[in-house]
């Protein structure tokens, strides 16, 4: 059992070692639902920090002097802030993700563990009823089996009463 579970430990280090700490050299984003394995940042931070290659692999987004650009759409970085957004690090130029996130109001999580940051939809790309706090129309019965739609009701005010049975 004794020999097993040296095995066992043997078997764990050379794949730690192997893998050259893993956790500290590489970290996955996963952006409009694509996860993208990128280069972790040499610098401790809390904020994930990529080069803008990998930036642009996993995102699409480049940065230009007008800011960071994805086709058409771009965001100005504030030049008071630019240190906090970009940094030089040898010959690689790093960019803030996480920061660029909070100035355009995406959210984001990150796994720790598994060193995995997920991006979510910034607010102009959200769900329409969402963003607009317009419900869709919809047709429904009243008691007496008359259909009635929502948009029968625009301009005056509705209380909607919902019920599920899950």
């Amino acid at each position: 059992m004794v020999v097993k579970l040296v095995y066992v430990a043997l078997i764990s280090l050379l794949a730690a070692v192997s893998a050259g700490g893993a956790d500290r050299e590489r970290r996955v984003i996963i952006f409009d639902g694509v996860a993208t394995e990128v280069e972790a940042s040499a610098v401790e931070s809390e904020d994930l920090w990529v080069t803008l290659k990998d930036l642009t692999r996993a995102t699409k987004f480049v940065l230009k002097p007008q800011g960071m650009c994805r086709e058409e759409l771009c965001f100005p970085i504030p030049k008071a802030r630019k240190s906090a957004f970009v940094s030089k690090k040898g010959s690689a130029t790093w960019f803030n993700l996480s920061e660029f996130a909070r100035l355009v109001r995406q959210p984001f999580a990150y796994d720790q563990k598994h060193a995995v940051w997920f991006f979510g939809p910034r607010p102009d790309a959200r769900n329409g009823y969402l963003a607009s706090l317009e419900a869709p129309d919809f047709k429904l019965p009243d008691a007496n089996g008359r259909l009635h739609s929502l948009s029968d009701f625009r301009g005056k005010k509705v209380l909607l009463l919902t019920w599920a049975s899950w």
